[in-house]
């Protein structure tokens, strides 16, 4: 079951989706250059289909009896895209800086404020596509010295750049799980004989 909401109410509606989840991030890679490479994959866990969407569909939010997640697909990807420069940014402050103290984000408060309104997701996908080259080639350059660099965060304490990463790492992949079930659940599920959800393929 779906409702067409747009961004309105959709935070308010639900928990923040990765604050509910903190000890989520498992099953990770426990070498540095292990975990770049799966951090360097980025868009390509995407449901390419995405861009087979109408606008209409882009801003229709969904129900919890859907269980493909509440957000519309324009705010989780302008969610990811905005989460990518957070990460980014104190993985770099982690390296740059002297245990910097970081700020919370309040991806709420960005959602209610229809910070995503109408916002062309092209531009959230490259923003996330750039990022995540950038960032991993920057990452592919440290040893590991730097990887266990600290920032502290207000609410978790310190944190490594190499924690940081696997919770990026995580949460793209987490939210491109969603992504795919909200495609599948508006397009269906992609043709027989492609080569698997989310490859863009058709059967012809």
């Amino acid at each position: 079951m779906t409702t067409k909401t747009g961004t309105e109410g959709v935070a308010a509606a639900a928990q923040s989706c990765c604050q509910e989840r903190a000890g989520a991030p498992s099953a990770m890679p426990s070498s540095s250059a292990e975990l770049i490479s799966k951090y360097r994959i980025g868009v390509e866990n995407f449901d390419r289909r995405v861009f087979e969407l109408t606008e209409e569909q882009l801003d229709r939010a969904f129900l919890p009896d859907a269980g493909v997640g509440r957000w519309p697909v324009r705010v989780l990807l302008g969610h990811l895209a905005d989460a990518e420069v957070v990460f980014s940014h104190r993985m770099r402050r982690a390296v740059g800086e002297d245990h910097p103290v970081v700020a919370l984000w309040d991806e709420n408060a960005f959602i209610d404020s229809g910070i995503y309104n109408g916002a062309p997701i092209a531009g959230f996908i490259a923003a996330i596509h750039t990022l995540r080259r950038w960032t991993g080639e920057w990452l592919s350059s440290l040893d590991e010295s730097k990887m266990q660099r600290k920032i502290l965060h207000p609410e978790k304490g310190e944190m490594t750049v190499h924690q940081i990463l696997v919770y990026a790492t995580w949460h793209l992949e987490h939210h491109g799980e969603y992504l795919r079930k909200k495609v599948d659940k508006m397009l269906g599920p992609a043709g027989k004989g492609s080569c698997g959800s989310g490859c863009g393929c058709h059967s012809r």
